[in-house]
């Protein structure tokens, strides 16, 4: 046998591509200066960062000689470098200190550094399960930051997180009032004022000023920029990492939000309130004086599970602060607490607006039938059983529709022979068949659409449960037979590896589910296949049923298996009770001689009146047969 070789054109070909590669990568190579002005650019960053933090502890190490032994030579410093500000620097309070204030639900610590809150601990709530012994910290090793930029009457720039507040702690009858002040002089100062009350979420925040009227340039708003960092608190990140999400009130009641992803940015007018929201926690700084112009931004920081497991997203709210008559006068307030629909409620404030309920009809749903129906139950009973109760009872709502759906189904499955003649006998005339067809409906008193309108008017209910359950708070770390927590998956086997969509572990309630669905679409195709002919030139219903029995049970399983287990568990009970209710309306309710009976009869009285709907549908058939004759005339 004779052996293949390479041919000259071969050998050049290949010559010719591996120089073309060579080439390439020569072009695609990063211009030196480029690189250079990169590097360069690093530096004089990573050196400005530097300069900055040396200069601050130069102004500490001052402070502290200033307070401790009164150096005229620091204190000279400190004016030199913070103007009339220098006067903080030189209190006793010019320290790394912090104030404690709790009340029963919730403990924060103030730092006289900034001024602002450095940790949040919920006392009620434990983070990723029951009895983990880990309290929920919304705020803690500096993942949040309270600054307000001080421009000064000389052209100082300066920043209130580096620089050192004076606390002062007080009591009005059961209250707690923490006043941090940031001293220019004896009686000039910029004050952050922290009210808290017994057994409250929200905490007084006043921002005022006083005799900086002279010390601030007061021709321009000042900008208070809050980041936050926000912790893992649940036991699925990417679960969590979907409902968390900057939320802001602006233009009158309007609520809105920032939305998913890297970068996502919105500037917001005459905001209200700005609310760094988590799946259950969330942090809310609102004002009674609304913010001109805000910028809110949104970063992911979970691009691997596996790895990215401390924080979920990066919050930025940059805020003006408006001077009234040369000061400075707002009164805030911050939440920390649950994201729970009746705590937030009860502030009257749209607060529980955050809560993503649908748009609509799925939210009134939501509103006014779920989370009331929910409530009552889940006060009365355990939280598993309420689902199951709950589910029972809206399904019970839902029957009479279930009953014209499948009645209608029987009607049109009786109907099938003569339809079929129709189609046989008008084969070669698709507009004369549906015509026809038509007048077989009206004759016979049967609406080809009453089997889709109870189907539609069961979907809003349907949506509504896939935003109710997932924000119900009721629902964390309740358990209920095998699931620890309602609120998150119920993982029965952990997998050594990772299927992509699915992920490492198996939930049995969207298995349940997913048997489920495949029962009952197995049950209900032949009636469909039957109720509905294949039409020609219309794609074969028939075969996309069969197709969608197996495709929507492995949908349930993909899709739910990090869900919450509450959201599957009542899928799995309204399946089971649709094939119940399907079997028992089939066997005792529903007989197809009768149906059948009465069609006959019914096809011997005058035909009703055609509905506007058929009316038109008729008129569009005969004007589409009149166009086609008049082009086939031609």
């Amino acid at each position: 046998m004779e052996q293949k070789k390479l041919d000259i054109n071969s050998i050049v070909g290949f010559v010719l591509i591996f120089g073309i590669l060579i080439w390439i990568m020569y072009q695609n190579q990063p211009d030196p200066k480029v690189i250079a002005a990169e590097k360069a650019k690093k530096e004089l960053v990573a050196k400005a960062a530097k300069a900055k933090e040396l200069a601050q502890k130069s102004i500490e190490k001052a402070a502290v000689a200033v307070a401790t032994t009164g150096d005229s030579t620091q204190l000279a410093q400190l004016q030199n470098t913070l103007g009339n500000f220098a006067y903080s620097a030189t209190l006793p309070s010019a320290k790394a200190d912090f104030t404690t204030i709790e009340n029963e639900v919730v403990q924060l610590k103030i730092a006289n550094k900034g001024g602002f809150i450095v940790e949040a601990v919920l006392k009620q709530h434990e983070k990723f399960k029951k009895g983990s012994g880990k309290l929920v910290e919304l705020i803690k090793d500096n993942n949040t930051n309270l600054n307000i930029t001080l421009q000064t009457a000389d052209n100082r720039s300066l920043n209130t997180k580096d620089l050192y507040f004076e606390p002062s702690l007080s009591k009005v009858g059961e209250d707690q009032i923490l006043s941090m002040k940031l001293k220019a002089g004896a009686d000039e100062f910029l004050e952050y004022k922290y009210i808290l009350k017994p057994n409250d979420y929200m905490i007084g925040f006043d921002v005022r000023s006083q005799g900086l009227n002279k010390v601030l340039n007061t021709s321009k708003p000042l900008d208070l920029q809050w980041t936050m960092k926000t912790f893992r608190n649940e036991k699925s990140i990417s679960y969590e990492n979907r409902y968390t999400e900057v939320y802001f009130e602006h233009k009158e009641g309007k609520i809105d939000y920032v939305g998913q992803g890297e970068n996502k940015e919105e500037n917001a007018e005459n905001a209200t309130f700005v609310a760094f929201k988590q799946h259950f926690f969330s942090t809310i700084l609102l004002t009674d004086k609304p913010f001109a112009t805000s910028k809110l931004v949104s970063n992911n920081l979970v691009n691997d599970e596996a790895i990215d497991t401390v924080y979920t997203k990066q919050f930025t709210a940059d805020l003006p602060l408006a001077f009234t008559n040369g000061e400075l006068d707002y009164k805030m307030n911050w939440y920390l607490g649950p994201t729970d629909y009746k705590t937030l409620h009860k502030y009257d404030k749209n607060l529980e607006k955050i809560i993503s309920l649908g748009w609509g009809i799925f939210g009134w749903i939501n509103k006014f039938i779920f989370i009331p129906l929910f409530g009552f139950l889940s006060s009365y009973i355990a939280y598993g059983i309420a689902i199951i109760v709950f589910t029972i009872l809206i399904k019970i709502a839902m029957s009479p529709i279930t009953f014209k759906s499948f009645l209608s189904q029987a009607k049109m499955k009786v109907l099938r022979p003569e339809i079929a003649e129709l189609g046989e006998k008008f084969k070669k005339d698709p507009m004369k068949k549906q015509q026809e067809t038509m007048k077989l409906y009206n004759k016979a008193g049967v609406n080809p659409m009453a089997g889709c309108i109870p189907a539609l008017i069961q979907l809003p209910f349907m949506y509504a449960s896939f935003q109710f359950f997932p924000s119900a708070f009721e629902l964390r770390q309740k358990s209920f037979l095998w699931a620890d927590d309602l609120s998150s998956f119920d993982e029965v086997v952990k997998l050594p590896f990772h299927i992509p969509l699915y992920g490492d572990h198996i939930s049995l309630f969207p298995v349940l589910a997913a048997i489920a669905i495949f029962f009952y679409m197995k049950m209900t195709s032949g009636d469909q296949q039957m109720a509905a002919p294949q039409q020609e030139g219309m794609p074969d219903m028939a075969q996309m049923m069969k197709i969608m029995i197996y495709v929507s049970p492995l949908m349930m399983l993909f899709f739910f298996n990090s869900y919450g287990a509450g959201l599957s568990l009542y899928n799995f009970i309204s399946n089971l009770i649709t094939i119940g209710n399907m079997i028992v309306i089939k066997k005792y309710f529903i007989d197809s001689d009768k149906i059948h009976a009465q069609i006959q009869e019914n096809k011997l009285k005058e035909p009703k009146k055609p509905s506007k709907f058929q009316q038109k549908l008729q008129e569009a058939m005969q004007q589409a047969e009149a166009q086609k004759a008049q082009k086939n005339k031609k």
